[in-house]
């Protein structure tokens, strides 16, 4: 029976990024446990839309194809979610799909996630190496700081919860719930929390923390269940902390 079934994708495109976008559906064969992007793939394979007329193959990123790597995010149905992972079967019909809107489009289902990756460089999310030589064991992180260290380790860039955050916009300049998540990931390395107090200072205004408005969308929307406004909550308390020592001086000998 599904060797005569089909699948409908309305999908939005756009040829530039300075040109308009449009609508255009396509009819593929229906395929028992597809996801998207094999949908996608087979659009591509023939890429004719639901009127019998050739047109250009949609452009998506994608890489891993098993939710790790993140580049295959987009707005289905109206959610900001992986397209790896959406099965069609689960999915209500037609199938919308759409860029996300938080990040320039570049074409059709492809942004440029610049913007969070601009954000992570500004808060140092990395931790910095003391040569290129061995320098031995480094230091060991407790196994309950390192239980909830491994959730913030999962975050993959990709921009979900940055396009399910209402205050992340083009009006706003707040960056969003993934670099913060990955400041407060830093910040607990053994090495990385040499750096701490710079994050902390970098996210004490509108462009951090006081641009959470606390929607929880977040949380709900990230592919990986990361405990991001746990995070930001721990975060608030951080930047108090440092708020003080700068205003009083700290007792630490530099």
């Amino acid at each position: 029976m599904s060797e005569n079934k089909t699948v409908t994708f309305i999908i939005t495109r756009q040829d530039h990024p300075d040109e308009q976008p449009y609508e255009e559906t396509f009819e593929i064969p229906y395929r028992e446990n597809m996801n998207v992007i094999s949908g996608l793939m087979e659009i591509r394979r023939n890429p004719v839309n639901a009127n019998g007329e050739k047109t250009t193959p949609v452009y998506w990123d994608m890489g891993c194809l098993e939710e790790v790597c993140g580049a295959c995010s987009m707005v289905i149905n109206g959610t900001p979610r992986q397209s790896c992972t959406a099965l069609v079967d689960q999915l209500e019909q037609p199938v919308r799909l759409a860029p996300m809107t938080t990040f320039p489009v570049n074409r059709d289902l492809a942004v440029d996630r610049s913007r969070m990756f601009d954000s992570l460089k500004k808060v140092k999310a990395w931790v910095p190496i003391d040569g290129t030589y061995d320098l031995g064991p480094g230091p060991r992180m407790p196994e309950s700081k390192r239980q909830w260290a491994y959730e913030l380790s999962k975050c993959m860039t990709c921009g979900v919860c940055l396009e399910a955050c209402p205050n992340v916009n083009s009006k706003s300049d707040f960056i969003g719930p993934a670099p913060l998540s990955q400041v407060r990931l830093f910040n607990s390395h053994p090495t990385g929390e040499l750096n701490k107090s710079e994050r902390l200072q970098t996210i004490m205004d509108e462009e951090g923390l006081m641009g959470c408005g606390n929607s929880q969308n977040c949380v709900q929307s990230c592919p990986k269940g990361i405990p991001l406004t746990t995070s930001i909550a721990a975060l608030n308390r951080d930047t108090a902390i440092e708020s003080f020592k700068s205003f009083f001086g700290s007792d630490q000998r530099i």
